[in-house]
Order: C-alpha cells, then sequence, then structure tokens
C-alpha cells in the first residue's frame, strides 16, 4: 500500500515544543516537495511550511515564520516540522502532502492537498 503517515502530536502547555514526521510508505520520497498544512474548527485550511526535493528553498506562512522548521531526511523517507514556542492559536490537526517536481522549488502552497490521517496538535493551559 503506498501511504504518508504524520505522527508526533500531541497535547502541550503555550511556550513547550514538538517535532512531527511525515514518513512514506512504499515509495520514496526524494522526487517531492513537501508541505505541511493545518485545519482547524472555524479556520480556513492553512498551509505552513514547504520544502523542496533538495532541501534548498523552504517556505512558511507568516503565523509560524520564525518559530516552526521544516526538514527532511530523504535516506529515511520523512519530513519533518519541528515547532517551537507553541501558541494555542496552532492548535488544529496537521497534514503533510507532497507534490511530484521536476526541479528544486518549492509551490505555492494552494498547490497542495492533504493526504493521509494526520495528527493532531493541541496547545492549551
Amino acid at each position: 500500500q503506498l501511504q504518508l503517515v504524520e505522527s508526533g502530536g500531541g497535547l502541550v502547555q503555550p511556550g513547550e515544543s514538538l517535532k512531527l514526521s511525515c514518513a512514506t510508505r512504499g515509495f520514496p520520497l526524494d522526487y517531492y516537495a513537501v508541505a505541511w498544512l493545518r485545519q482547524a474548527p472555524g479556520k480556513e485550511r492553512e498551509g505552513i511550511a514547504c520544502i523542496s526535493r533538495s532541501g534548498s528553498t523552504t517556505n512558511y506562512a507568516d503565523s509560524v515564520k520564525g518559530r516552526f522548521t521544516i526538514s527532511r531526511d530523504d535516506a529515511k523517507n520523512t519530513a519533518y516540522l519541528q515547532m517551537n514556542s507553541l501558541k494555542p492559536e496552532d492548535t488544529g490537526h496537521y497534514f503533510c502532502a507532497i507534490r511530484y517536481m521536476y526541479d528544486n522549488e518549492c509551490p505555492p502552497m494552494a498547490d497542495f492537498e492533504p493526504w493521509g490521517q494526520g495528527t493532531q496538535v493541541t496547545v492549551s493551559s
């Protein structure tokens, strides 16, 4: 089965950190740009980070820039999202998404669609 599996979410207090993982199952990650998106009740789906095939280009939403870092390890077929200084407004269901690329650019966030079950992140005191 070809799958994309998110993990690493949980319940944390404001100011704490989490690291999410996005792993492919059944195919390699190296030909794909990777993005993280989140969905919260009452809010529109938000694309928050993207990393190009080589990792040389990254893009972040203004809401997370300076606090979140996206990375990838193609040897492990896994991408990551390190989330620091978490705020209550970061609460949501987090998904990763991939897009096959012929270069090392990062596509617009609107071009990604969530794939997988996602992982829940709740930031609350």
